[in-house]
């Protein structure tokens, strides 16, 4: 099984512990990028993942290439150019307070690079699965050409394609992603979502619902992936259900919704003490696919991968490192937390 992710790779800074931004003298340095994260996951389970994205070719791109090294993607289809790494600072969030994230991408590698840059028919060779997000054509309109050249050279080698929606208000309006993403959901097969992105970019909505308040109607849900699947011919939807309790604790859940069978299969729900939020829905984005890549049925599918994200919100970091044993053993119904010896 070999996987392709595609988007971009971001140093992320951020205050130690929980101080605000006004109060750090310094700033951790990791890297992040939902698609990133994903082929981490993967790779962590033992599938060959790959990442595609361009990065310069100075000492801090380098270090966002051996940063998806060190847990074994393949980082050999990264293209090397331009002059920037994007950047965003996170502000962990605590209690009642929220968590902060303020970008600084614009001029990166990434987000000036140009169709010519990538061979897909290259890229899909040997390859069974694509993941991009909703962040990835949010970069600007050549993005959004690469995306789409993406997916149809992904379609011509028969290659499985999923799509996280992940909207970014910050990135670009409503009105701009559901331009771009109506037209790139044509390729989808398996569509990942939430409980507000189908919502701000298709308009589609949950009835009787209270993300704020902690209020999940299962029925709404329902509703949604059906109309989302309709809507595009998915092969399958899925949706994460977060209830925000605070910044600190959440309940987290999943439905899966398999088109040609008719089947919905909700998840356990697990209340989370969060430790780092930051790449949760990329998590269960990476369970997900590699749930379906191993012939899980669609209520194993949805558990192993809900599980693999609750497991990610204890971690720091955008990067999920938990293994393929460790999500198995949580799904199975242990999540005491106990020490093991």
């Amino acid at each position: 099984m070999k996987v392709v992710t595609f988007g971009e790779l971001m140093v992320r800074l951020q205050p130690f512990n929980y101080e605000r931004f006004v109060q750090a003298s310094t700033l951790e340095f990791t890297f992040g990028g939902g698609e990133a994260n994903v082929a981490v996951s993967l790779a962590n389970y033992g599938v060959d993942a790959a990442f595609v994205t361009k990065l310069p070719a100075h000492a801090i791109g380098q270090c966002a290439v051996n940063s998806l090294r060190r847990y074994g993607v393949d980082t050999s289809m990264i293209v090397r150019g331009g002059d920037r790494v994007g950047i965003y600072y996170n502000e962990k969030g605590a209690s009642q307070r929220g968590s902060v994230c303020i970008y600084d991408r614009a001029n990166s590698a990434i987000q000036l690079a140009q169709p010519s840059d990538f061979d897909w028919d290259k890229i899909f060779e040997g390859v069974d699965w694509f993941h991009f997000t909703g962040i990835t054509p949010a970069l600007g309109e050549n993005v959004v050409e690469i995306c789409r050249q993406a997916c149809k050279a992904a379609k011509a080698h028969g290659v499985k394609i999923s799509c996280d929606l992940n909207y970014r208000g910050k990135l670009w309006t409503r009105e701009q992603a559901r331009a771009a993403m109506t037209d790139l959901c044509q390729y989808v097969d398996v569509c990942i979502s939430n409980e507000e992105d189908a919502k701000d970019v298709f308009g589609i909505e949950a009835e009787a619902t209270d993300i704020y308040g902690g209020t999940l109607n299962h029925e709404g849900y329902k509703s949604v992936a059906k109309q989302l699947a309709d809507k595009f011919n998915f092969e399958k939807v899925a949706i994460t259900l977060r209830e925000s309790h605070s910044a600190s604790d959440n309940g987290w859940s999943a439905m899966l919704y398999d088109a040609k069978s008719g089947e919905y299969c909700f998840s356990k729900k697990y209340e989370l003490r969060i430790i780092d939020r930051v790449g949760g829905g990329d998590s269960f984005g990476g369970g997900l696919i590699y749930a379906l890549l191993n012939g899980k049925s669609t209520q194993d599918a949805v558990e192993f991968a809900v599980a693999a994200s609750a497991l990610k919100h204890s971690i720091e970091g955008d990067y999920n490192m938990v293994s393929v044993s460790e999500v198995e053993k949580l799904a199975g119904g242990d999540g005491s937390g106990r020490i093991q010896r």
